[in-house]
């Protein structure tokens, strides 16, 4: 075990937490697709329509108002077609209040009340009208009680439920475009004419969608379906979206398009209540993770990419450090106690055989969740969490070696040879480590050898909790710490089958040494 554990780790090829990638195609999320139920608002150009706005023509929509305020401005109302609104903004020029036949006109706002704006007035009033024009601009008379107001109207935006998906990059589908086009459907043409270019207008066979064609060929389309990419700067053709909707309308769980490349590709589309996302299959680098046993790794991968083998060896490095280090430290502290309580017995032997009792009263394994948990807490290093386990571990398990020190040593400070060196004068210190710990040594390497499997099934455990070693070291508990996962424990037998057979076999070993050790130096053993 010493050399699959410290040789093995100098000759693998690998590092203890070497990561190991490869490149996998996995399903992503391309685009998304939905039936469009809500207003889509269109602003014009240099003109805005707020946030607010936007709420408030739903309201005034829903109550059938022909107009609402928002942020301070007035807007009015005027439905072009189903679904289809043009909103206009508000600027007061001047209120008239007319009393016996004559007007008289009062300047609210910047622009001057002239001559022929009064006469467009007059005139409208005269002919039970409420928009008059001068000089190419609208003017609209809104009726407050006993006066008039003379407005200034002019389109800010318009709102529709058609989703319009242009079939090139720099196709221009500009507020003026969308609105002609919108304008033409509305009236039945079968065409129209935009910025000194004629378009033609064709409904689909399915009559879901409307095709704006220019010279020949399809500019842009018109539908309810909304498709959207989930990345920016993506352009999404039409063959690709009328694939979308065709697959959505067979129920199909995939489909076939042309993707930006131009080349044909699968692609996977889910519904999710009333949304439907599409999902592409793209070439990513990821951890090669629960790799099964090959001539690269020959005991597999585990769950972070990580050579199976490697970590095994530097496992058993930090378990049988951990168990040497504690075994060690339990000897030293269980020596000079049982020693010194052994050799001076009295008061000094009552005293210090209660702080063992003390100590063996000690619930362990609650104090081990607890330190752990603290260590958690306050994210200490996982180097010094080694040391920490080792020292806690030592603390705790001393009591066992320092009753048999002590024992051992009540029965031999009465024998000659110890009477022998108390006659001759010599030191205290030395009869007790000159004279008396020697003759302990076989029970305790007995002791020590049968209590180092113990201690590696006790770090096994802590780290199998997540409250002993911890990632990215390597210990034979924290490997099989790999079977929480109800998945893992019944598909991927190599990632903890083998750290548990290691454990099994040095606390085995570990044993049998013991036991062998014990008949050797147990001379009834020998009859």
């Amino acid at each position: 075990m010493f050399i699959f554990s410290f040789i093995g780790g100098m000759v693998s090829p690998y590092g203890e937490s070497q990561v190991f990638r490869k490149t996998d195609h996995v399903w992503k999320d391309y685009a998304g697709a939905t039936y469009n139920k809500s207003y889509i608002f269109e602003t014009a150009n240099g003109a805005e329509f707020p946030t607010q706005g936007q709420q408030k023509f739903i309201l005034a929509t829903n109550k059938g108002n022909d107009s609402f305020e928002a942020n301070g401005v007035t807007y009015g109302l005027e439905q072009k077609g189903e679904d289809y609104w043009a909103i206009y903004s508000s600027e007061s020029v001047a209120t008239v209040l007319t009393l016996k036949g004559k007007s008289t006109y009062k300047q609210v706002g910047n622009t001057e009340v002239t001559d022929e704006i009064k006469e467009g007035y007059e005139e409208a009033v005269a002919n039970d009208e409420n928009t008059f024009e001068v000089d190419g601009i609208t003017y609209t008379i809104e009726k407050a009680g006993r006066e008039n107001q003379i407005t200034i109207s002019g389109e800010v935006a318009f709102a529709t439920k058609k989703v319009f998906s242009a079939a090139a990059k720099d196709a221009d589908l500009g507020f003026q475009f969308k609105q002609a086009v919108l304008d033409a459907i509305e009236a039945g043409e079968t065409s129209f004419e935009y910025d000194g270019t004629k378009y033609e207008l064709n409904t689909t066979e399915e009559e879901t969608s409307t095709e704006v064609v220019k010279d020949g060929e399809v500019y842009a389309t018109i539908s309810n379906l909304l498709v959207s990419p989930q990345a920016n700067g993506v352009f999404l053709s039409l063959s690709f979206k009328e694939a979308v909707e065709q697959a959505i309308a067979d129920k199909a769980t995939t489909f076939t398009a042309m993707n930006e490349a131009g080349e044909e590709e699968t692609y996977q589309l889910q519904t999710k209540n009333t949304q439907y996302v599409v999902r592409s299959q793209k070439a990513t680098t990821v951890n090669d993770t629960y790799s099964a046993p090959s001539k690269k790794h020959w005991a597999g991968t585990d769950g972070n990419g990580m050579d199976m083998l490697t970590r095994l060896m530097y496992g058993g490095r930090i378990s049988l450090m951990i168990g040497f280090v504690v075994i060690i430290i339990e000897g030293i502290i269980g020596i000079l106690i049982g020693g010194i309580s052994g050799y001076f017995g009295g008061w000094v032997d009552t005293i210090l055989m209660r702080v063992v009792d003390v100590v063996i009263c000690i619930p362990a394994m609650p104090l081990y969740i607890i330190i752990g948990s603290v260590m958690d807490y306050y994210k200490i290093d996982p180097r010094i969490r080694i040391y920490a386990l080792c020292a806690i571990l030592g603390i705790v398990g001393w009591p066992g070696i320092a009753r048999m020190v002590r024992g051992q040593i009540l029965s031999l400070r009465e024998q000659e040879f110890m009477v022998a060196t108390e006659a001759t004068g010599v030191r205290i210190s030395r009869r007790i480590f000159r004279h008396l710990i020697p003759n302990v040594i076989p029970q305790l390497i007995v002791i020590a050898t049968m209590g180092l499997g113990d201690v590696i099934l006790m770090e096994a455990t802590l780290s199998f909790l997540g409250i002993g070693v911890k990632f990215p070291y390597a210990s034979w508990g924290n490997i099989v710490n790999a079977v929480n996962d109800v998945y893992v424990l019944t598909n991927f037998w190599f990632v903890w089958i083998p750290a548990g057979f290691l454990i099994l076999l040095t606390v085995l070993g570990f044993n049998f040494v013991g036991d062998g050790l014990r008949d050797a130096f147990d001379p009834k053993m020998k009859r």
